[in-house]
């Protein structure tokens, strides 16, 4: 019970007005991690509502249709099987069809049909593609104008500034990060419950949970300045890789290779440029002439090398995509990373 106390009273503090207007937070705390969490259901039920009543709608618009799955019939012992092994090897049908008084064929026909039926539609991909690339642009264009007025938006150096004698931080980048914790939250539950899975399931897995742990020490460690900086320069690729995949789904061919053109700009501009020479060269040679203490300074820096080791990952991925549009003519193939399985309309 006082632990409810205590975070009912710090959150009348986070929306209690100043006198000059606006919020304040006067110290950084680690209970305001705690706030993300139903955030982030919040922001799943957010995608469930936009999904149904807007994302849905506008695909089949397109031409998108849900596709129908004929039901097979039940059979508990090859479900079981089947959630187990997925493929099942050749020379295991045998002995399954055995055990079960089937034939080889029937085995082989229920388990490809159960496959299929797990097989997510272009509707539900080009839904979720809608849903990231809503939030990307709109994160990022808030926190463009959260930042624009903050010194260190224009000289990185203003990080470190009153470090660590004053952690004030202003209501408008408390938002900022509990809403970009909240989100990052809610792709690692998608990860297992909504999303589409790809061959890149634990990379991006990794991904996400390297960011929680980077926004989260550094909200700890009061460097949630240089936090802001990073949240900023990734979310702006992001808009445009989801946007050229839906685009994709939808067949607007031109329209996808132009914005996938334009993301490979802003991701190697981005995530190879700005990223490693501007911030992570301020956080790992910079920061110890201006905080010869900082207390999380290798977990810092070992989790921004670790999101820079994945972005070299994926750029090899984009570079191959490349190559293959300017061969074909147009995007193959899903953007960054590709569907388990195929699927038709």
């Amino acid at each position: 019970m006082a632990v409810l106390y205590t975070l009912w009273d710090e959150l009348l503090w986070v929306v209690t007005p100043t006198k000059h207007g606006g919020i304040q937070i006067q110290y950084v705390d680690y209970w305001n991690l705690l706030y993300p969490l139903p955030m982030a259901l919040g922001m799943l039920s957010l995608r469930f509502l936009l999904t149904h009543y807007c994302f849905e709608p506008w695909g089949i618009h397109l031409g998108l249709k849900k596709r129908k799955v004929k039901k097979l019939a039940p059979n508990p012992a090859l479900e079981s099987i089947y959630f187990k092994l997925k493929h099942m090897p050749k020379d295991q049908v045998a002995g399954v069809a055995k055990q079960l008084d089937m034939n080889e064929r029937e085995v082989e026909r229920w388990l490809r049909q159960r496959k299929h039926q797990d097989r997510p539609s272009v509707l539900s991909k080009f839904c979720q593609n809608c849903w990231r690339c809503t939030y990307y642009t709109c994160l990022f264009v808030f926190g463009l104008a959260v930042l624009w007025d903050k010194p260190w938006l224009w000289d990185i150096r203003e990080c470190w500034t009153g470090y660590p004698a004053s952690l004030t931080i202003t209501g408008d980048i408390w938002w900022y990060y509990m809403l970009s914790l909240a989100f990052y939250w809610s792709l690692v539950i998608g990860q297992f419950t909504l999303d589409v899975k790809r061959k890149d399931f634990w990379q991006m897995f990794v991904h996400h949970t390297a960011t929680l742990l980077l926004l989260s020490f550094s909200w700890l460690a009061g460097v949630f300045k240089i936090g802001t900086l990073v949240l900023l320069v990734h979310d702006c690729a992001d808009i445009f890789v989801e946007a050229a995949k839906a685009a994709k789904y939808a067949k607007y061919e031109t329209t996808c290779t132009a914005l996938f053109t334009f993301f490979a700009l802003v991701w190697i501009v981005t995530r190879l440029g700005i990223y490693p020479f501007w911030i992570i060269k301020q956080t790992l040679l910079e920061s110890p002439k201006y905080l010869p203490n900082f207390p999380a300074y290798y977990t810092f820096n070992i989790l921004l090398i670790l999101l820079l080791g994945l972005h070299c990952f994926w750029t090899y991925l984009i570079i191959k995509v490349a190559v293959a549009a300017f061969g074909a003519g147009q995007v193959e193939g899903d953007v960054r990373s590709s569907s388990e399985d195929e699927s038709d309309n």
